[in-house]
């Protein structure tokens, strides 16, 4: 009987342990974003669902129940085309859960992804695509800098100038903005497409010195120096809030590797000209249109 006991107790302590482990497994998850998406995977006959509505609610019940355990999930978006490519690359069957489960891995890893945090699927969808839109451009705006090559005439690599100069516009930018939160634009025609990041910032009050290291910020100095680098007629928009006053809006456009300053009037055009139609759309309320400010002259051109 004691024995029996013992075995007992061994078991639960078994599964508590288990169920405790359970608590510190990070999950990944897939997500099939629209219809689209979503009919590509139905001929798979082990993928078992047939409404994609139904499988929006189920997956955000699924990361609502996880959440509640205490189970962090990362939310991954799941490219059909890039899952049969990724099929076709590494050898495997397409119509297996353990395929799916892979790529969704890899897919996360690879940065288009977003960690579940309560949000409402309806939300977390437009994040996803998103990030993905975001991810896309900057290894396209990357691949681009790297293809330049190096000056014919001096040896410097065009790429990297580019960035560092593209860095140092962006820090320009902030120091003269001011303290405050400031959200800055920077469009980008290139090889036939409009790389278009966007970095949200805040400059402190006081002595800190001027920062901007984060992914967003990465990702527009990346684009601008796609611009620098292929003398692109590039875009810059900074637009400043204020709680107790109007957003501020200011604009540049990009001339051998500096920013020239817009007039106020040629802000309020760019942003009240549909970019599709150029017909004039109404004025934003509560926003101040203002000229581009001056940077100041400095000797970190390019010279290539």
């Amino acid at each position: 009987m004691a024995h029996t006991d013992h075995s007992e107790r061994t078991a639960q302590t078994a599964r508590t342990v288990r169920r405790h482990l359970r608590r510190e497994v990070a999950g990944v998850i897939g997500l099939l974003a629209d219809a689209h998406d979503f009919a590509a995977m139905r001929p798979y006959t082990t993928f078992t669902f047939d409404d994609h509505d139904i499988y929006l609610r189920q997956l955000d019940a699924l990361l609502r129940s996880r959440s509640a355990q205490g189970a962090h999930t990362t939310v991954a978006l799941f490219d059909p085309e890039e899952f049969t490519e990724y099929c076709e690359d590494t050898g495997l069957d397409p119509d297996t859960v353990a395929a799916r489960g892979q790529f969704t891995a890899r897919a996360a890893a690879s940065g288009a992804a977003v960690p579940y945090s309560g949000q409402p699927v309806d939300t977390l969808v437009p994040l996803l695509i998103d990030t993905a839109v975001r991810r896309a451009t900057w290894e396209y705006a990357t691949t681009l800098l790297a293809d330049v090559g190096a000056c014919a005439d001096c040896g410097q690599d065009i790429g990297a100038a580019a960035f560092e100069r593209a860095s140092h516009l962006l820090l320009r930018l902030l120091e003269k903005a001011g303290p405050g939160t400031h959200h800055i634009v920077c469009s980008v025609p290139a090889s036939g497409e409009q790389l278009l990041a966007a970095a949200h910032l805040h400059r402190p009050t006081g002595a800190e010195p001027v920062r901007a290291d984060s992914t967003e910020a990465t990702e527009l100095v990346t684009v601008l120096a796609a611009g620098i680098a292929l003398e692109s007629p590039a875009g810059v928009v900074l637009r400043t809030t204020d709680p107790e006053a109007p957003d501020r809006l200011y604009g540049w456009r990009l001339a051998q590797g500096l920013l020239v300053p817009l007039t106020a009037g040629e802000v309020f055009n760019a942003y009240c000209t549909d970019a599709d139609t150029g017909e004039p759309l109404s004025p934003e309320s509560g926003v101040d249109y203002r000229a581009g400010f001056e940077l100041g002259a400095d000797d970190t051109g390019l010279h290539h």
